[in-house]
């Protein structure tokens, strides 16, 4: 799990650094220096992808990783609610409701995979 979530941050930090046009599309208006904020945070999501299989900085890097995905969700809800069309992501409701309530699960998906937390596994030995 942790080697698919480090693929999936460098693959986003990749896009981020490489295609931000989309990105800015959806990101929303209150945010400040947007195109700046697009390119840093493509570092992180890289500099984050390498922590998380480096063992003395993958607890630190669970813990950023799922507060960066909580940061981005405006970015989802907004991708949802203003209708902006992103060439090879879907536009239909049924991709906009499953992205919004999965993003929990990529927050829950870094703590695990960092070992910041082991629920539910931890449930089942008991």
């Amino acid at each position: 799990m942790r080697w698919l979530m480090a693929a999936f941050f460098a693959v986003a930090g990749y896009f981020h650094l490489t295609a931000p046009a989309p990105l800015l599309a959806i990101t929303p208006d209150w945010v400040p220096f947007a195109p700046w904020l697009i390119a840093v945070t493509g570092l992180c999501e890289c500099a984050g992808a390498i922590a998380l299989v480096t063992r003395p900085l993958r607890w630190h890097a669970g813990i950023a990783l799922a507060l960066y995905a909580l940061c981005v969700w405006p970015a989802n809800f907004k991708h949802a609610f203003a209708g902006v069309d992103i060439a090879g992501l879907p536009s239909s409701w049924w991709y906009h409701v499953l992205r919004l309530a999965l993003q929990p699960a990529i927050m829950w998906w870094a703590l695990f995979s960092a070992g910041v937390i082991d629920w539910p596994v931890d449930q089942c030995k008991r």
